[in-house]
């Protein structure tokens, strides 16, 4: 019996998917968050308190983009299972997880909304799990370069529980806007 495609042809299949796959997901990622304004800088979340478990503000692009570039080879991998029972079911969970967490910066950061965030997070959370079981049917390598995400997103969901637990009557308010003038 001959194989439909040989250990060559699939490899390269795997590399045209993630030579597509990873810049995608990592330039959606950053600009869901640049659109919203997301980190240090934006006026609402600079005049936040604090929890002290929050790292320092370089940490999240540094483990986003690991993450996202993760994210994108293990798509990768299902992408380019062609003909893998569970394929089709597995990219639209992965699709809809991807969508909430590009949600998630413009509804905390933008809308300034936490109770909201941490709801798309809490979706986001069952999502990401589920994508990894049906990820773990066609590839398990695949399911497993997402647990770190996982683990990030549970992370995630603390922080933001915290600083909603720190703030709450910044839930939802128009945050302070700085004002500079120039005297002509």
């Amino acid at each position: 019996m001959n194989p439909i495609a040989s250990p060559a042809q699939l490899r390269a299949s795997l590399l045209r998917w993630s030579l597509v796959l990873v810049p995608l997901i990592v330039l959606l990622g950053f600009l869901s968050g640049k659109i919203a304004g997301s980190g240090p800088g934006n006026a609402w979340f600079d005049a936040l308190a604090k929890p002290g478990i929050y790292p320092p503000p370089v940490t999240f692009g540094i483990v986003w983009t690991l993450l996202y570039v993760l994210m994108g080879l293990a798509l990768a991998m299902i992408c380019a299972a062609r003909g893998a029972r569970g394929r089709g079911p597995a990219v639209v969970v992965f699709v809809v997880q991807f969508v909430l967490n590009l949600a998630w910066s413009p509804v905390f950061f933008a809308l300034h909304e936490m109770t909201g965030g941490l709801v798309v997070l809490g979706l986001m959370v069952a999502a990401v799990i589920v994508t990894i079981l049906l990820f773990a049917r066609v590839r398990p390598v695949a399911a497993i370069l997402l647990v770190p995400y996982l683990l990030w997103i549970c992370f995630a969901s603390y922080l933001n529980f915290a600083f909603l637990q720190l703030n709450p009557d910044m839930d939802g308010v128009e945050g302070p806007r700085a004002v500079e003038r120039f005297n002509i």
